[in-house]
């Protein structure tokens, strides 16, 4: 049973095209959905869960999300890993192996600012708890949380993952199917000494040839947990006005 990484990543630095023209002036991260900034709703899911530190990375509007981090008073260390020396954005393996020196060699949590939901469950925010008790470093290189197709919103494609009865996970496209059940929340927990040691500086964890979980997945070491409740993707200016009519009508 793996604890709940006192460290987590979350990836900011985006250039939020699809959010247009909400991003114009900002950074993805600092759109509101529910009077609040998709940033917080990240870092208030993670000091729920037990994170302590949270490393930020920066480059769009960076200036902007800077200064908002500046008056965070939650209870979570605030780190910025600065990514505007680069001409674009790393993605998302790039930028945690950018704040490997911040991160430390442990498995850590890696969230997407664009990820808010809802749980079923009593009390509410255990998905994480849950998807870290379930890791097993042995046996799992990365293990993803995941929200049922039917019940996800801002969502357009057709669906990520399927799962075997033990947990492991089967790309859509790799099994060459018209759909899946499950999509990737943007939240997991992973052993970040592969990605630290990738040879390229700017890559994703999953891009369309594979990449690091598609290595993991032909392994047998990439898993997921389904979480029960509803997943709000907030991608583009029509999903965040979904995600914020969901939310006002609660649990």
């Amino acid at each position: 049973m793996t604890s709940v990484p006192k460290t987590a990543m979350v990836l900011a630095a985006g250039l939020g095209t699809r959010m247009r023209p909400l991003t114009d002036d900002r950074p993805k991260a600092l759109v509101e959905v529910g009077g609040k900034a998709l940033i917080d709703h990240t870092l208030a899911r993670l000091a729920e869960a037990g994170v302590e530190r949270a490393v930020v990375n920066a480059h769009a509007f960076a200036d902007r999300l800077i200064a908002h981090l500046g008056g965070y008073s939650g209870p979570l260390e605030i780190v910025i890993s600065d990514e505007r020396q680069h001409a674009l954005p790393l993605e998302t393996g790039g930028g945690i192996k950018a704040a490997a020196t911040h991160l430390g060699e442990a498995p850590i949590l890696v969230a997407n600012i664009d990820s808010v939901w809802i749980e079923d469950q009593e009390p509410p925010a255990r998905a994480i708890d849950d998807l870290c008790a379930g890791f097993d470093p042995e046996r799992m290189s990365c293990r993803l949380l995941l929200a049922h197709m039917g019940r996800t919103t801002g969502f357009d494609g057709a669906g990520d993952f399927m799962q075997a009865d033990d947990g492991r996970l089967t790309a859509r496209r790799t099994a060459k199917a018209a759909s899946a059940p499950l999509n990737y929340m943007g939240v997991h927990i992973v052993d970040p000494r592969p990605i630290f040691a990738y040879p390229e500086t700017e890559f994703g964890l999953f891009p369309a040839g594979g990449g690091l979980w598609g290595g993991w997945e032909a392994e047998g070491r990439l898993y997921g947990l389904v979480m029960e409740g509803d997943w709000m993707h907030v991608g583009d200016p029509e999903a965040r006005d979904v995600a914020e009519a969901r939310l006002a009508r609660g649990r």
